[in-house]
């Protein structure tokens, strides 16, 4: 894998973060170091988007050809979540659905994929580009496909599938899925010196927040966490009304190579994070939960010159 250092803050946001889930693992599969990253937000409850938080990326590094054919991969891991899921219901719960904003990093290759209006956007030499599409029922295409369906879009506040469902496409939705599919679409990016961050966020901040807007706004700060605090202060104070939930994702190449030359991946997240002045209900990492973070989830974390072993080294002159 190319030299890449990331490093990425999640945060919750200010109302009890019930219905969205965030989730990031940093996993082997084949001989590849791959880091997996996703918001999925909610609606009926929780059920649905808790449920995808913990089976999604489980499915799609199990995928038979999560390498040769990551695309398909990634295509077929959300739709057997979603069937998964569904099964998995009761009639309780026949509500419950969740919008799904993920990221795949395999080797040198950026792999966006969504489902709903959780959008993901990356900053390309200072540039902002959206790497999804928010599913929404009137956009042309969609609802198209809804209508060939059979299903209908009516205005009820906003668009709405059947008059219900704001969103063309998620997981769950049991008695409108026949028309909101959790078929995703998927983008590819290089990642080489030009990316310089990803930003995966709920439309909590989308709604208030222009993409353009957004990559500005932190593109100085190289904090992680300090540029997800600053997104979501920012939204609130311009009034969102949502949950929202934000992942910044840095890029940072050149960190010096591995003892016999190859190349070192370090992820380095969350683990020094305090609690967010915006939420009460996340509680902070102490020195102890940091550093079984780090030993789960960074890679080479004794390599000297790992970025890691760097944080590891920091911590203990803090006991």
């Amino acid at each position: 894998m190319g030299n890449s250092v990331m490093d990425m803050q999640a945060l919750q946001g200010k109302d009890l973060p019930w219905k969205i889930f965030t989730e990031t693992r940093i996993d082997g599969v084949d001989g590849e170091i791959v880091g997996l990253f996703g918001v999925f937000d909610g609606h009926g409850g929780a059920r649905a988007a808790e449920y995808v938080k913990h089976n999604l990326f489980s499915n799609l590094i199990r995928h038979p050809k999560f390498i040769s054919d990551t695309k398909s991969a990634i295509s077929d891991a959300y739709n057997h979540t979603d069937s998964e899921f569904l099964k998995s219901e009761n009639n309780q719960n026949r509500d419950a659905g969740s919008t799904a904003s993920t990221a795949i990093l395999v080797g040198d290759r950026l792999l966006v994929a969504n489902v709903g209006d959780s959008r993901a956007v990356i900053c390309r030499g200072g540039n902002a580009i959206a790497v999804s599409r928010d599913h929404k029922p009137d956009q042309t295409d969609e609802r198209q496909r809804i209508e060939d369906a059979g299903g209908f879009v009516m205005w009820a506040g906003t668009w709405r599938v059947g008059g219900v469902l704001a969103v063309s496409r998620a997981f769950g939705d049991r008695l409108l899925k026949q028309y909101v599919v959790a078929d995703p679409e998927i983008q590819e990016e290089k990642v080489d010196s030009s990316l310089e961050f990803l930003i995966l966020a709920s439309d909590g901040l989308w709604d208030v927040v222009t993409n353009e807007e957004a990559v500005e706004m932190i593109q100085p700060i190289l904090d992680p966490e300090q540029a997800a605090k600053r997104l979501m202060q920012e939204a609130y104070q311009r009034g969102s009304a949502d949950n929202i939930t934000c992942v910044v994702v840095r890029f940072l190449g050149n960190q010096g190579g591995a003892s016999g030359g190859g190349s070192v991946v370090s992820v380095l997240f969350g683990c020094l994070s305090e609690a967010s002045r915006l939420d009460h209900h996340r509680e902070p990492f102490s020195v102890s939960a940091a550093e079984k973070l780090l030993a789960r989830r960074c890679f080479f974390p004794h390599a000297p010159r790992s970025p890691c072993n760097q944080a590891m080294k920091a911590l203990q002159r803090r006991k």
